[in-house]
């Protein structure tokens, strides 16, 4: 099976999912990394989409923007940095000089992700009793979207119909979202959840690495 490799518009609907289940902006991002690894969204981008939603800028798709100088700018950075994606503004004067004009090669999508924050998190009294059970604890990445009926299973669901789709207002995609929640009746959620056994079989055949 292809591995799943969400798009920028995908990221953003969970965005607005977290935010509307009133998580902070942190909490988004460090779920999106251990979910999608280096597909995440970054931490300021995260940000900057919850300033958005809170000043009820809920549109997910780019905004056209006019003037040819600022895509040459863009393909002039990609070149640069896909020639060596190691490169930063203290060794590059050529990207210092882009970074003025108000492109960072921090938006570079292939650059490596702070690996610190892929660790599983497993709370100590759960740990605890856990082996108080004698149980096996298989290792695997936390908010995965293979085992998590949400992200495999409703996630995608949602994803097909918020492609095209244009929030006019935070109430508005609040509205969507339950709405397109309360539609989906008994048997689309078992459907999820009778998966599982499977997936969990996935889980042991791959050693905890994600799935898809």
């Amino acid at each position: 099976m292809s591995k799943f490799v969400p798009n920028k518009v995908y990221l953003r609907g969970i965005l607005l999912y977290y935010f509307i289940q009133k998580k902070s902006a942190a909490e988004a991002h460090r779920i999106l990394v251990q979910t999608y690894g280096d597909n995440a969204l970054s931490d300021t981008t995260c940000r900057d989409w919850f300033r958005r939603f809170k000043n009820n800028d809920v549109e997910l798709e780019d905004k056209e923007r006019s003037g040819a100088p600022k895509k040459f700018q863009d393909k002039e950075l990609e070149q640069l940095l896909d020639e060596d994606p190691s490169q930063t503004l203290r060794n590059d004067p050529e990207a210092r000089t882009l970074e003025n004009r108000g492109v960072s090669p921090a938006m570079h999508p292939h650059r490596p992700q702070n690996q610190t924050t892929l660790r599983p998190h497993v709370a100590k009294p759960v740990k605890t009793y856990l082996e108080t059970l004698k149980w096996e604890v298989l290792p695997h990445p936390p908010y995965s979207p293979d085992i998590a009926p949400s992200d495999f299973h409703l996630f995608r669901s949602m994803a097909h119909g918020l492609a095209d789709r244009r929030f006019h207002s935070y109430e508005e995609a609040q509205k969507w979202i339950d709405s397109r929640i309360a539609s989906k009746d008994m048997s689309f959620f078992r459907r999820g959840i009778h998966v599982l056994p499977e997936r969990w079989e996935k889980v042991v055949e791959s050693d905890g690495k994600y799935f898809h």
